[in-house]
């Protein structure tokens, strides 16, 4: 016979965000006709002493607050790194490939340096030369620090 799953319909505390499973708890409707529900009648009357839930050691919202949660430590997995696997292709090895590649990659990388040095020549040819004047170092007087003048 087939496992019958069945779901229970829970609510959530307003006070201490615990679960509250039908026939326990309490519902308060506020005179603004807010619905709080709460666990119990400790939860119930902290809340009208207007205590902050999160200053009371035992509710969900100061465990979080404080890092307490044991089940967010649990679910840190470990990424697996992917690896890059060179395949051989139908008609070709792997060592053919492999060779064929470097061959290429080291062609490739010769002519892309002799088009820079070109392009460099070309630059240089044809643009205009100007001579910039010489500005002599200044003279240093014993005695006196340099200093410099923005």
């Amino acid at each position: 016979m087939a496992s019958v799953t069945t779901t229970i319909k829970t609510e959530l505390c307003s006070f201490t965000d615990y679960r509250v499973y039908p026939g326990r708890g309490q519902k308060f409707v506020a005179r603004d006709g807010k619905v709080y529900f709460f666990l119990n009648s400790k939860a119930k009357n902290l809340h009208k002493q207007r205590v902050k839930p999160a200053r009371v050691r035992w509710t969900t919202s100061w465990r979080k607050a404080n890092k307490k949660f044991q089940t967010e430590v649990a679910h840190r997995r470990r990424n697996r790194k992917n690896i890059k696997v060179q395949k051989p292709i139908v008609g070709l090895s792997l060592d053919e490939l492999k060779s064929r590649r470097a061959t290429a990659t080291k062609t490739d990388a010769k002519m892309s340096v002799k088009q820079a040095m070109q392009t460099q020549k070309l630059k240089r040819q044809s643009a205009p030369k100007t001579q910039t004047p010489k500005v002599a170092p200044p003279k240093h007087v014993k005695g006196k620090p340099v200093q410099a003048r923005y």
